[in-house]
C-alpha cells in the first residue's frame, strides 16, 4: 500500500507497526509499480542507486527489526526512550526512525528526544543559524549523521558544541546505516573487493529488488556496493563512489576524494563535478560556498592527487546543490558549469 498523501507521522507509524507485525499490508514509502508483495515484506523503498535507474527495495520485518536492534545495541538505547523524525520517510533513514521508535515502545516526538538522525547539511545549519535545532541536538543522547560524507571540521565543531555525533554509513539495501563511527554493527560483515570496492553482509540485508531479475547479492549473499573504501584495524573508511569517478585525459579522478580532501583542508565547503569536453573527455569542475585562490587550489590538488586532478573550471560564492537527504547533486552542479562554458 502506498502511503496516502497528507498522512501524519502518527498515522504512518501506526500503519508501519501493523506491517511489521503482519496484521496490515506492506507499506510503500514512495511510488510503487506493485500492488502486492510476499507476506514477509513489510516495507518497499524506491532507490535510484548509482545508475539513476529506479529500483524498489523489498525489506522484511526481520531485516528492519535486526537493523533497529543493532542500532539500539550500539547506542545503548532502552525501552521507552524516544526518537525524533527530522528526515523524509521516502528515505530509509526516515523509515528507520519510525521502526526504532516502534521497537522501543515509544512515540516519535518533536522535542526533548533521546535520539535522531540527520544529514550533514542539517548539522551545519544547526551550528550556524538554527539555534533551536542546536539546543535539541545538544540535549540528545546521540545524533546519527549520515547520507553522505561529513566534513571532519564540522564533526569537531559539533562535538565541541556538546553534540554526541555518531557517523553512519549504509544504504537502503542494508536497511540504512550499518556502520557506526566506522565500526560494523553487530552481525555486519565487511569486505573489500577488487582492492577498493566495499561489500557488506548482515541480518538487516534486503531480500531483493522487486520486479527485477538482477540479484541483490552475489552467490555468497554479499551485497556489492557502489562505494569505495578500505579497512584498517577492523574499521571501514569510505573514500568515494564508483559513479563519482571520472576519466579526464585518460586518468581516473575520484570526485568524492577531491571533495573530502578540500573540505578538510579549507574552511569553505567544496563540491566537484564534470562536464563533457572534446579535449579532455570529461573536464573536472570545482565550486565552493565562498571565495578562494584558484591557483592555490590547483597546486594543492596537483601535489596531493597528481596533474589529472587540476580543475578546468571554477565557481565561487555559490550554493552547492544537494538532494533531499543532503547528498551532492553533481548533475545539477554540472548544468551550471555547462551554462558557463556555452
Amino acid at each position: 500500500m502506498e502511503i496516502p498523501a497528507g498522512w501524519s507521522t502518527p498515522q504512518i507509524t501506526a500503519a508501519l507497526a501493523r506491517a511489521l507485525e503482519g496484521s496490515g499490508p506492506a507499506l510503500a514509502f514512495g511510488p510503487s509499480n506493485f500492488n502486492s508483495v510476499d507476506s514477509e515484506i513489510a516495507v518497499v523503498l524506491p532507490t535510484s542507486g548509482s545508475t539513476g535507474t529506479p529500483k524498489e527495495v523489498a525489506l522484511t520485518t526481520e531485516a528492519l527489526i535486526a537493523s533497529a536492534s543493532a542500532a539500539h545495541n550500539f547506542l545503548g538505547a532502552k525501552a521507552g526512550q524516544s526518537w525524533s523524525l527530522l528526515l523524509p520517510t521516502n528515505h530509509i533513514a526516515g523509515v528507520n526512525v519510525l521502526v526504532r521508535a516502534i521497537t522501543l515502545g515509544s512515540e516519535v516526538v518533536n522535542a526533548n528526544f533521546d535520539f535522531t538522525s540527520i544529514v550533514p547539511t542539517q548539522l551545519y545549519r544547526a551550528l550556524n543559524n538554527d539555534f533551536a535545532l542546536l539546543e535539541s541536538l545538544k540535549s540528545a543522547k546521540a545524533v546519527l549523521v549520515g547520507g553522505g560524507a561529513t566534513n571532519a571540521d564540522l564533526l569537531n565543531s559539533a562535538r565541541t558544541a556538546g553534540i554526541n555525533v555518531v557517523t553512519t554509513y549504509g544504504m537502503s539495501e542494508m536497511c540504512g546505516g550499518c556502520i557506526y563511527n566506522n565500526e560494523p554493527l553487530a552481525g555486519v560483515e565487511i569486505q573489500i573487493r577488487d582492492e577498493t570496492r566495499i561489500a557488506l553482509r548482515g541480518p538487516m540485508q534486503a531480500k531483493r529488488y522487486l520486479g527485477l531479475n538482477k540479484p541483490l547479492a552475489d552467490s555468497e549473499n554479499w551485497f556489492i556496493t557502489d562505494d569505495l573504501g578500505f579497512i584498517k584495524d577492523r574499521k571501514l573508511y569510505v573514500t568515494g563512489r564508483v559513479d563519482d569517478q571520472i576519466i579526464s585525459g585518460g586518468e581516473k579522478i575520484s570526485l568524492g576524494a577531491i571533495d573530502s580532501y578540500l573540505n578538510e583542508k579549507y574552511e569553505l565547503e567544496f563540491m566537484s563535478c564534470s562536464i563533457s569536453s572534446p579535449e579532455w573527455g570529461q573536464s573536472l569542475c570545482l565550486a565552493a560556498t565562498g571565495t578562494f585562490d584558484s591557483e592555490e587550489i590547483k597546486e594543492a590538488l596537483r601535489i596531493h592527487f597528481g596533474n589529472q586532478a587540476v580543475p578546468k573550471l571554477f565557481l565561487e560564492n555559490t550554493e552547492l546543490p544537494r538532494t533531499a537527504i543532503g547528498k551532492p547533486d553533481r548533475k545539477k552542479l554540472a548544468t551550471r558549469f555547462e551554462m558557463m562554458s556555452s
